[in-house]
């Protein structure tokens, strides 16, 4: 088994409702015509570099991914973990999301997790 995460770049404004909606477009397979935004390019690069999606540690024992190499798009990264992803893979996702300014959305239960510095009812 797996679990999914992904990390949305959203304006401040959005709330969690707009990331699940986003989530839903990528679902249908629409994706914006746009440069990708740089937030998630400093994730992608800051993630892989420690846990490789592409080449041969991406498919090793050991390695976080269920699926690689990640989605990846102009405004957001899909991850399918391991179900026994070490806790410290997990921190530094969460981690870098919040350094960046990108929402993280959980799709097993739709929870969505804005930055530290907002907070938003879900």
């Amino acid at each position: 088994m797996s679990f999914d995460l992904v990390v949305w770049a959203m304006d401040k404004s959005d709330p969690p409702d707009a990331v699940r909606a986003a989530n839903a477009r990528c679902a249908r397979g629409e994706h914006p015509q746009r440069p990708a935004d740089p937030r998630v390019v400093a994730f992608y690069d800051a993630l892989t570099s420690d846990y490789p999606d592409r080449g041969p540690r991406a498919s090793t024992p050991g390695s976080p991914w269920a699926h690689a190499p990640l989605h990846a798009a102009a405004d957001h990264i899909e991850m399918r973990l391991q179900e026994d992803c070490p806790d410290v893979v997990l921190e530094t996702i969460e981690r870098l999301a919040g350094e960046l300014n990108l929402d993280l959305l959980d799709l097993q239960d739709g929870t969505v997790y804005p930055p530290p510095a907002r907070s938003f009812a879900s």
